[in-house]
């Protein structure tokens, strides 16, 4: 065996019986048993295993090698989530980044040490998402489609990135191995809206089941699903024909959870047609204790979100209408809104947040005469549907 030489005063060189050099330094001790962590590189010159080795040290100097080994993805990313992650994120939002966690970074890729994950290996994952990522959970429910939404992989890789991102900043990665990654390209979805022609009917069919004053808002005002079913008979100002938006309700692990709502902005006070203050007080009178302007007919308690959703989709069936999501009808409020008039910087408050394939500008300047314009303009629009 060659006698060991030393490269710079840092590390060890020697060469090997078949006749490659061998660098090896010193990284680090491990915290478990104090001992020094030892690694080495490999070069068929001696030249070039100094610059190796030279390049190797200096890398090791930038890591906190006692640490960076002591983590599995899997342990690292439930700690930088309960530290980093859970204090800033809204309920909702929790429990998307938990479902992203526990069914699909751990199960595929928990067990791989920290400092030996690679882009390659993250890549595939994410195109093996998009094959077969969804999770079976009702064994009586065949899945249609196998893989996941480019919208759901592509927020596993932000969760999964901003991860990475702290490992880096915490020197227990000297890259992100998540930045080299390809996406999928985010599907533009095609907004929907229900037909003018179609508004009577649906009205007519949602009064048949009695919830008229509900849904007469909805297209009244553009409410999100979770704010307009979170709204208190305490938030209607009857007087003032004004409704306030501050909350919002999800159901989130089994239990309806009420929140702040998405945005700052969504916090706001809206100017409601007389129309839906009348159909407000006559529904207060069916549940008059109640704390709730809408309740369920089920429950007599708040009405589940999922409830209201289905509901809306059985009035469009029971009309012959398209089918079109509950969130739509937010679509189908700021369409006829600019189509019969309604000033830009009116809507965009009255929504709140909105993005649909058009710019608002932000809510700053309308006045209350505005809004009350728009309110009246757009009851007027949707009572003559009926």
């Amino acid at each position: 065996m060659a006698k060991k030489k030393r490269a710079n005063g840092e590390g060890s060189l020697r060469k090997r019986k078949d006749g490659r050099w061998e660098g090896r330094y010193t990284a680090g001790n491990d915290p478990t048993t104090g001992k020094p962590i030892h690694k080495s590189v490999l070069a068929k010159t001696q030249a070039e295993a100094k610059e190796k080795l030279k390049q190797a040290i200096a890398e090791a100097e930038k890591l906190d090698m006692s640490r960076a080994k002591s983590y599995t993805l899997g342990a690292w990313i439930k700690l930088w989530y309960e530290v980093y992650a859970e204090p800033r994120l809204r309920e909702k939002t929790k429990d998307y980044y938990l479902n992203y966690i526990d069914n699909h970074i751990i199960p595929e890729l928990g067990n791989t040490p920290l400092e030996k994950l690679t882009t390659i290996q993250i890549q595939k994952f994410y195109n093996d998402l998009q094959k077969s990522g969804r999770i079976q959970r009702y064994t009586h429910i065949k899945l249609k489609d196998k893989g996941l939404s480019t919208r759901v992989v592509r927020g596993i890789h932000t969760l999964l990135n901003n991860c990475l991102e702290q490992a880096v900043a915490e020197r227990l990665l000297l890259t992100n191995p998540a930045k080299g990654c390809r996406l999928p390209k985010l599907e533009k979805r095609e907004m929907k809206i229900l037909p003018e022609d179609k508004i009577g009917p649906y009205l007519a069919e949602a009064e048949r089941r009695g919830l008229l004053a509900a849904f007469y808002l909805e297209l009244t005002t553009g409410l999100r699903r979770g704010e307009l079913l979170a709204l208190l008979w305490t938030d209607l100002d009857v007087e003032n024909m004004t409704i306030s938006v501050s909350k919002q309700v999800n159901r989130i692990n089994g239990e309806l959870v009420v929140s702040q709502p998405k945005t700052p902005n969504s916090i706001r006070r809206l100017a409601i047609p007389q129309r839906a203050v009348e159909l407000l007080v006559e529904e207060h009178t069916k549940h008059p204790h109640s704390p709730y302007l809408f309740v369920s007919p089920k429950t007599g308690t708040m009405f589940d979100p999922d409830s209201f959703r289905h509901t809306h989709e059985k009035i469009l069936k029971a009309i012959g209408a398209e089918h079109i999501r509950f969130h739509d009808l937010r679509h189908t409020f700021a369409t006829l809104s600019l189509k019969y008039g309604v000033d830009v910087k009116t809507l965009s408050g009255a929504l709140g947040h909105y993005d649909a394939g058009f710019t608002l500008s932000t809510y700053t300047h309308a006045t209350e005469g505005m809004k009350r314009s728009a309110a009246d303009t757009i009851g007027s629009v949707i009572s003559q549907t009926m």
